[in-house]
C-alpha cells in the first residue's frame, strides 16, 4: 500500500520543469498533467495498450506522455519514442509534396489529371442507373486532394489483396485505378478516396523523377530533420513499433488478423508498394517538426520547406457549404480537414483548426488561432473515446 501511494503522489505531482514549460506555452500544467491521469484509466480498463501524446504552443512543447505499454503480453511500458503507423496521417504529407510540384512550376491544382497522367484519359462515371457516361468535366488534382473525384474508396476487386501483399508497384496500382469508373461527377460530393490519393503520389513520382518514398525522404523528412520518419522502416528500428490492437466488444485484441498489424506486413518487409494513402511511419517528436513548420508558414530552424501561401492554401476550404463530409463542423482543405463551425464540432478546436487521423487510431490537430499542436498516437483500430478525451483536455489548458 505504501508503495502504491508513493507512486499515486509521485504521479500526481507536477514537476518545476514541467510548470516552466507549461508556463511558457501560455498551458495550464495541472489542466496537461489530467492527460495521462485520465488515459491510463483505458489502459487500465482493457481498452487500450499504450498511447504517445504531444501538445506545443508558440514553438514549445508543453506536454509529451507516454502512458501504458508497447505490448500488453509482456507489459513493456511504452516510450515517448514509440513509432507508429500512421496511416491516413500520411495523407497530408502527399498534399504537401503536390503543393511542392505546384511551387516547382510543374502542376496547378486546377489541372486535369489526365494532363499529367495519360492513363486517366476516357474516364467515365458509374451513373445511379448502373451505365457508363461521360464526365460533365474532367477530374482536376484539387477534386483528389479534397476527395471528390469520385474515385472508388479503395483498390478494385483485381487488386483487392493489394493492402495486404503490398505487391505491386505504385506505376501499376495506379493504371489498374485510372480505368475503374468514377462513382459520381467530379465535385458533386465528398467520398473519401484512398485510390485518389495514390493517383496524387504518383504525379509526385512522375514528376520528381524519384520513387514516392524517395521524395518525402528527401523533400520533407531530410530538411526537418525528421530521423525517425520512413515509408520502409529500417530493422534496427522495427523494435520500437508497438503491437497492434483490434477493439472488440470493449477489449483490445491483438491484431493478427490486419496484414498491416501484426500480419506479415507489419515492418514492409518485401514490399513493393509505397502505400502512400496511409504508409508513414514516425514519432511524436517527428511529427512536431513537421507540424511546427506548418505553424511557422513553412519555415523550421531557418530552413524554408514550403512557401506560406501554399500552406494558406492547403488549410481553405475548398469543399462548399452544406457539402458533407467526414468531419462534423468542418470542410475539406488540400488533405486535411478544416474547422469551420467549433460550436458543432464539439472537441474545443477553434476556427481554422486543420488536421487529419489514421486508421489506428492516430490524429492531430494544428490550431493556427492558439498557435497549437496536439498530436496523439495509438495502434489501435476502434473508438475514438481517449483521444477526444486527449484533444478535449488539451484544448482547455489554453489560459489565454
Amino acid at each position: 500500500m505504501r508503495l502504491a501511494l508513493v507512486a499515486l503522489t509521485s504521479f500526481l505531482t507536477i514537476s518545476a520543469a514541467d510548470r516552466d514549460s507549461a508556463a511558457k506555452s501560455g498551458l495550464d500544467a495541472a489542466q496537461l498533467a489530467k492527460i495521462p491521469k485520465r488515459l491510463r484509466e483505458f489502459v487500465d480498463a482493457g481498452k487500450a495498450a499504450g498511447m504517445v501524446t504531444l501538445v506545443a504552443r508558440h514553438g514549445q512543447v508543453a506536454s509529451m506522455e507516454a502512458i501504458g505499454y508497447t505490448d500488453l503480453e509482456t507489459k513493456q511500458p511504452i516510450k515517448t519514442d514509440a513509432i507508429f503507423q500512421l496511416h491516413s496521417m500520411t495523407k497530408p504529407m502527399v498534399c504537401l509534396g503536390v503543393m511542392m510540384l505546384a511551387e516547382d512550376g510543374k502542376v496547378n491544382i486546377n489541372d486535369p489529371i489526365e494532363k499529367h497522367l495519360p492513363e486517366f484519359r476516357g474516364q467515365m462515371v458509374l451513373n445511379e442507373d448502373g451505365k457508363l457516361v461521360k464526365p460533365n468535366r474532367l477530374v482536376t488534382i484539387r477534386d483528389l486532394m479534397t476527395h471528390t473525384s469520385g474515385m472508388i474508396l479503395n483498390p478494385p476487386p483485381a487488386i483487392g489483396e493489394l493492402h495486404g501483399a503490398l505487391h505491386k508497384s505504385l506505376a501499376d496500382v495506379v493504371l489498374i485505378e485510372s480505368q475503374q469508373p468514377l462513382l459520381f461527377q467530379p465535385g458533386t460530393k465528398w467520398s473519401y478516396s484512398n485510390t485518389g490519393i495514390a493517383t496524387l503520389a504518383r504525379l509526385i513520382e512522375v514528376h520528381s523523377g524519384m520513387a514516392f518514398e524517395k521524395f518525402l525522404e528527401a523533400r520533407l523528412f531530410q530538411p526537418l530533420g525528421m530521423v525517425d520518419s520512413y515509408i520502409f522502416p529500417p530493422k534496427e528500428k522495427h523494435h520500437r513499433m508497438p503491437t497492434a490492437y483490434l477493439l472488440k466488444d470493449g477489449q483490445t485484441i491483438k491484431y493478427t488478423s490486419d496484414p498491416l498489424g501484426e500480419g506479415v506486413m507489419k515492418f514492409r518487409v518485401g514490399a513493393k508498394y509505397s502505400l502512400p494513402e496511409g504508409g508513414v511511419y514516425s514519432t511524436a517528436a517527428d511529427l512536431f517538426r513537421l507540424y511546427q513548420m506548418m505553424l511557422n508558414g513553412g519555415t523550421l530552424d531557418g530552413k524554408r520547406v514550403i512557401s506560406k501561401a501554399s500552406l494558406q492554401l492547403m488549410t481553405s476550404c475548398h469543399t462548399p457549404a452544406g457539402m458533407r463530409t467526414s468531419m462534423p463542423g468542418g470542410c475539406w482543405g488540400l488533405g486535411s480537414y478544416v474547422i469551420t463551425d467549433p460550436a458543432q464540432n464539439g472537441l474545443l478546436l477553434s476556427e481554422g483548426t486543420h488536421g487529419h487521423g489514421g486508421r489506428y487510431g492516430t490524429f492531430y490537430a494544428v490550431d493556427p488561432k492558439r498557435n497549437m499542436i496536439s498530436i496523439f498516437l495509438i495502434h489501435r483500430e476502434g473508438g475514438n473515446d481517449e483521444r477526444n478525451a486527449f484533444l478535449q483536455i488539451a484544448a482547455a489548458a489554453v489560459l489565454d
